[in-house]
């Protein structure tokens, strides 16, 4: 065993001595030592019951016959983050978390690990941390939040940012405003609709590397707890069998996770997260092999933002296995490949049904023939650009407007709220990327003041930072090059036309070769925003969105 590095022979007799000052036994030090990685803390909704999550996976560790071993990693939280200057310190904690899982586990010679995640950088930094180590692994969230009740209907967190447009549009009243912040988030949980904490922990699924209903059993349900039992147990099933994560994540499993992604209409932030997970563990994944997937992959659900339903009605449908098992009706999905569960995934699906085609559309009968999310090219994206194109308005999704132009998400912001914002308009905000930022923005609070004001049909928002899982509308991600390494954003100037056609994946400014050469010799690289402390190091280190804004190595 790895952990024998530590305590075994005479030599090791400090080392045993230590664990002793903790209160461990002999008889536990000479079992498997398994991390219990969690990221609880008491400022993220969707982590503040994970000790409950790491209780029960230590419980299933036990019961197994492993010595658990919890430690710690940081977790940002989006919402609160939003708008403002935390936001650039939200996907930098990506690769935090990955170089803390790297340090503590080698350090302490960790024989295997269970991951206790829940929220949006979180799950692909322990991933990309877990790769890197390529021990027996396991991923078990926190389990999504049940949906809000406003006034009678469903909320969720997304519609609480889109309130604040509409109040500014004196579409609602402060009273009205204040029924959101009440009761829009009822209860611990990643938040309730397919963000990128929801769908990333959806993606672990069908990786493989978490078990059958990670993605959407509410957080709240005693379902959850159990299911962090018996992932405590598959971890010591495949340090048994010998079985690491790298033999689960291959190009196969990440081919499946893309296919499954489109059906389900997932973030955006997943064609960030699965090429820098797939990096690490040794797999190429490049954003063109999204549209060859989307092109034959139906979308087949809505939920929120894209629609009405949330997480809890996902599960309540079947879950993810009860959506792969639509997909394998077309072949779509390749259901050899193994999983934690000790299974393959076709085995894993033989007595999943679908219980709602309302909520988890029949393949037959899908929202759209094509999946969830575009990746757009053009002379303004040379190295691509995403949208989620499920949750664009169909008049959107071919659109020619004239440019506004910003250089910074407050200075968008401002202009949204004040009114300067035109139908047919498309906003432009740049700098805000993974070098230009630091730290890749979410935009969450500008595209929901479009969308709460109701311009989300006739105003399209384009940037080289990022979006939140929770905006709809016509919101074009990702830019790459990004403004700050001189791509063609940084030239857009205001009233030039720019055309997106999101069917056929493309975007362009119309703007002749001349002009834009002119524009660029007079281009003066501005100074960076942030020079000191790990956004500096950061901006100096991080690559393109399109790379998925990995490290340079």
């Amino acid at each position: 065993m790895i952990s024998d590095r530590v305590k075994v022979g005479p030599g090791r007799t400090p080392h045993r001595s230590l664990f002793k000052a903790m209160g461990y036994i002999d008889e536990e030090i000479e079992k498997p030592l398994v991390a219990v990685v969690t990221a609880k803390s008491e400022i993220v909704p969707g982590h503040s019951h994970l000790d409950k999550i790491s209780e029960a996976v230590k419980t299933g560790i036990r019961l197994a016959g492993g010595t658990p071993i919890e430690i710690p990693a940081i977790g940002v939280c989006d919402g609160i983050a939003m708008g403002h200057q935390g936001m650039k310190y939200s996907l930098v904690t990506r690769e935090l978390i990955a170089d803390s899982i790297e340090c503590m586990a080698t350090a302490h010679a960790f024989d295997a690990m269970v991951l206790v995640p829940n929220c949006d950088k979180i799950v692909p930094g322990m991933l990309i941390g877990a790769s890197r180590m390529n021990l027996p692994t396991v991923l078990v969230s926190g389990g999504p939040m049940l949906a809000g009740n406003v006034n009678g209907r469903k909320s969720n967190l997304s519609v609480t940012f889109e309130a604040v447009g509409a109040y500014t549009a004196g579409k609602i009243t402060e009273e009205e405003l204040k029924e959101f912040e009440d009761h829009a988030c009822p209860g611990c949980g990643s938040c309730s609709g397919m963000y990128t904490a929801n769908s990333m922990n959806c993606m672990c699924e069908v990786l493989g590397i978490a078990l059958p209903g990670n993605g959407a059993i509410p957080a709240v349900y005693a379902d959850r707890i159990r299911l962090a039992k018996y992932a405590g147990m598959a971890v010591m099933n495949m340090l048994e069998k010998d079985i690491k994560i790298c033999d689960i994540l291959n190009d196969k499993a990440f081919h499946n996770a893309l296919t499954v992604d489109m059906a389900l209409g997932c973030s955006t932030n997943t064609m960030l997260h699965l090429p820098a997970i797939a990096h690490e563990a040794g797999v190429e994944l490049n954003l063109d092999m999204a549209n060859e997937i989307s092109a034959h992959t139906p979308n087949l659900c809505h939920l929120a933002p894209a629609g009405p339903t949330h997480m809890e009605d996902l599960h309540f449908a079947g879950g993810v296995p009860a959506v792969m098992k639509e997909l394998t009706k077309k072949d779509l999905l390749d259901t050899s490949l193994m999983t934690v569960t000790g299974k393959t995934i076709a085995e894993n699906l033989e007595k999943v049904v679908n219980k709602n085609p309302e909520i988890i559309r029949p393949i037959e009968s899908p929202y759209s023939e094509t999946g969830g999310i575009a990746v757009l090219r053009g002379n303004l994206a040379k190295d691509t650009c995403v949208v989620k194109r499920s949750a664009v308005a169909p008049e959107m999704l071919v659109n020619r407007g004239k440019a506004k132009v910003f250089n910074s998400e407050e200075e968008a912001t401002a202009a949204i709220l004040g009114g300067k914002i035109e139908k047919g308009d498309i906003v432009v905000i740049r700098y805000e990327g993974p070098k230009g930022g630091p730290g890749m923005r979410e935009m969450l609070e500008p595209t929901s003041c479009i969308a709460g004001m109701g311009l989300d049909k006739d105003v399209a928002l384009i940037t080289d930072g990022r979006f939140s899982g929770a905006t709809r509308g016509a919101c074009i991600g990702h830019v790459s090059p990004e403004a700050a390494e001189g791509g063609l954003i940084a030239f857009v100037e205001d009233g030039d036309i720019i055309s997106i056609d999101m069917n056929k994946c493309t975007i362009e400014l119309e703007v002749d070769e001349e002009t834009i050469a002119k524009r660029r010799a007079a281009w003066v690289k501005p100074e960076p925003k942030v020079k000191t402390g790990y956004l500096a190091r950061y901006a100096k280190l991080v690559t393109s969105a399109n790379t998925g804004a990995i490290f340079k190595a």
